[in-house]
């Protein structure tokens, strides 16, 4: 048995921020179900590992987190000789990283959530789209896409010339637009629409997409 386990759900993309991470740093691990439609991630033994009842929580032997980029922060500082190594060692570049770490969190996650939430969780749920957010969530992203495919066009990846965190973080919210109309908006940012390509196209990331199949 792993010494390292994520509890969750692969619908989550939380959840699935954190394993691609794992991947990426070739860690045994094992998953753990969450049953979310049965509400067990608001209930004990879950509620435990994660207070505010939110996938994923996560343990390494004694260790217990939750919050998927504290995650992916800890399994690449912790198993940095193994795998791609997704923070730069040295100091500048690893500044550099952070703050794109940090744009994907305060930038492109609260739009991208938001349209996620309207264009496919609600449908999946029974639920109305609403237009309004919808067109109010896309105008916002553009303006991020704009920052973004000035930044890819002095560098490959967001947070230098080799993959990190930054750019993994993307990876849940993002797979999840390019099946929506919105895909267009990442499409027409020819560096945009490079970035997208190469970090969707890892082998790791077909690794989570294969969780989502029955």
């Amino acid at each position: 048995m792993a010494a390292v386990k994520v509890h969750g759900a692969p619908l989550s993309t939380a959840f699935q921020r954190a394993v691609v991470c794992l991947y990426e740093k070739e860690v045994d691990f094992e998953v753990v179900p969450v049953d979310m439609r049965a509400g067990a991630h608001k209930q004990e033994p879950f509620i435990s590992l994660n207070p505010f009842g939110q996938v994923p929580a996560f343990e390494d032997g004694d260790l217990q987190l939750f919050e998927s980029r504290a995650i992916t922060k800890y399994i690449a500082e912790e198993y940095a000789e193994k795998g791609t190594q997704l923070i730069p060692f040295e100091t500048k570049k690893k500044a550099i990283a952070s703050v794109w770490m940090e744009v994907e969190a305060h930038q492109f996650d609260p739009v991208a959530s938001k349209l996620g939430w309207e264009i496919i969780f609600k449908p999946m749920f029974g639920m109305t789209t609403d237009q309004a957010a919808v067109e109010e969530n896309e105008a916002k992203l553009v303006k991020v896409l704009d920052v973004y495919e000035n930044r890819l066009s002095k560098s490959k990846y967001m947070g230098g010339d080799c993959i990190t965190l930054a750019d993994l973080h993307h990876l849940p919210n993002l797979q999840c637009l390019l099946g929506t109309n919105v895909k267009s908006q990442f499409e027409s940012r020819p560096h945009v629409k490079a970035w997208v390509a190469d970090i969707t196209s890892r082998p790791t990331w077909a690794k989570v997409l294969a969780m989502l199949k029955p």
